[in-house]
């Protein structure tokens, strides 16, 4: 079962990821992890660990996850915000059929100058794309 385990574990990290070789081939087959190397995915330095040397084997693996993980970031990112859209018209429709005049106090100042900062922003957005052609 040992034998079906990845050569390489990362574990996350807020801003990439701890890199581990995996080891099974050892005496008392237990699972060994080795660390060595540290991502850094937003500006994509890896720092081998220690003294390490990394193997262009390593370096490889890490390439290939760096490209995997920086595609599923984005992925996520723009599905965060279709969720958002989708919590944009659950609110409109909390607010029209079941929020008090307590619970509107509470959030429709924080609301309508996040909704006002956001329109901005995409106006703005949305022109410069216009002036480039970019947008039909």
């Amino acid at each position: 079962m040992a034998g079906d385990l990845p050569d390489y574990y990362f574990r996350i990290r807020e801003n990439g990821a701890l890199v581990f070789r995996v080891d099974t081939e050892n005496r008392q087959r237990r699972i060994e992890m080795d660390q060595i190397a540290t991502i850094n995915i937003r500006n994509g330095e890896v720092k081998p660990h220690g003294e390490r040397k990394l193997t262009p084997e390593d370096i490889k693996e890490i390439q290939v996850w760096i490209d995997e993980r920086a595609h599923q970031l984005a992925a996520r990112e723009v599905d965060d915000i279709l969720r958002a859209i989708d919590h944009m018209n659950l609110t409109a429709q909390w607010v029209q059929t079941r929020a008090s005049d307590a619970q509107l106090d509470q959030v429709t100042d924080t609301l309508l100058l996040a909704m006002h900062d956001l329109r901005s922003v995409l106006v703005r957005k949305k022109a410069d794309r216009l002036m480039k052609g970019d947008v039909t």
